[in-house]
Formats: C-alpha cells, sequence, structure tokens
C-alpha cells in the first residue's frame, strides 16, 4: 500500500512539474557568438572635385544624364570609385595601414545613402590580406553597420560586421569615418 501511494505522489509531483513548466513562459534561448576578432580603422576620403587630382581618393565615374561629376548636390545615381586611405587613427597625417579600393552609389531618391562594395586592403606589420564589405549605407543614421562578407590573408574566410561611425566632415568634399570591425568566423590557414 505505501509503495502504490508513493507511485501515486510521485506522479502527482511529475505532472505538476509539468503543467507548471508547460504552463509559464520559458526564456528563449539563443546562441551568443562572440567576435573572434576586433579592430578599429579610420577611413579618409577626398573627392575629386576638378583642382583637386593630386589629393583626391574618389571620384565620381558614373551619373546619370543630369548630374554632374564634380558638383555633389543632387548625389543620386553617382556611382563613386575609391582608394581611400585607411589609418589605425583619426590623424590623417598617420601612416596607412591599408586601403579601402572599390565603388559606392548613391542609390535612395528622396533621402541620403549609398551602397557600398569594398575591400580594405591591409600590408602592414600588423595585417596582410584583405577584408570584403558590401551593403547599404544610411548616411544620415549615426551609425551604420555593414556585412563583412569575406576575406583573405590574414582574414581568409572570414565574416562579420563594421560599424561605420561618422567621424569629421569637411562639406561635401572630405570627411573621415570611425569602422569598429568585429569578425565572427575566423578561420586560419595552416602551413
Amino acid at each position: 500500500m505505501a509503495t502504490k501511494t508513493s507511485s501515486i505522489t510521485f506522479f502527482f509531483i511529475i505532472l505538476t512539474l509539468f503543467i507548471t513548466c508547460s504552463a509559464t513562459e520559458l526564456p528563449q534561448l539563443r546562441h551568443v557568438r562572440r567576435p573572434c576578432k576586433k579592430f578599429t580603422v579610420y577611413l579618409h576620403e577626398t573627392r575629386y572635385n576638378g583642382t583637386n587630382l593630386a589629393n583626391a581618393t574618389s571620384a565620381i565615374v558614373g551619373n546619370p544624364a543630369w548630374g554632374n561629376k564634380t558638383n555633389f548636390a543632387t548625389n543620386f545615381g553617382n556611382l563613386f570609385v575609391i582608394d581611400n586611405m585607411l589609418t589605425a587613427d583619426n590623424n590623417n597625417k598617420s601612416a596607412p595601414i591599408g586601403r579601402a579600393q572599390g565603388f559606392y552609389v548613391y542609390d535612395i531618391n528622396n533621402g541620403v545613402g549609398a551602397w557600398h562594395g569594398f575591400s580594405m586592403v591591409f600590408n602592414n606589420t600588423k595585417y596582410k590580406g584583405t577584408l570584403t564589405l558590401a551593403g547599404e549605407n544610411p548616411l544620415l543614421m549615426k551609425t551604420r553597420d555593414i556585412s563583412v562578407i569575406g576575406g583573405t590573408g590574414d582574414f581568409f574566410m572570414h565574416w562579420g560586421i563594421a560599424t561605420f561611425k561618422t567621424d569629421y566632415i569637411n562639406g561635401l568634399l572630405a570627411y573621415r569615418i570611425k569602422i569598429n570591425v568585429k569578425l565572427y568566423e575566423c578561420w586560419c590557414l595552416l602551413e
């Protein structure tokens, strides 16, 4: 009799726990991934304005019929090619640690935004290789995330997020962007 009573009691305790657990909302469990590599670079851009060829790091190479290759007042449809300097700090006189090479196109008609596709090319004592970035850059937001979609060399098959924040702007001619890179997938080559 005692065995039967304890079995029934045990059954009701388990049943009560099951009902309680299924009735209460359990927190959503998710995998949290930490970056395997983090660093910050500064991108320095000076647009070609028709007179500054020696200092320019970007130029309009394509624009709509109504456009002008040296007037940046109407950006929609403008395609820029870039070869911008990357530095470890925000001083444009610092030694470059790499270049940002590629393009961006202003793709929003009633706003300010650009789609970027470029590689950060590193050839310094700390890093050698490239990181490729692609994505929309809504320029009026304080911070913007661009996808890091791959890399070579020290960044072989890496991916992650590059967070852009405008650090300095000089009208429509020059600007500096702070880029915080967080890589979430990091492979290493075995030699």
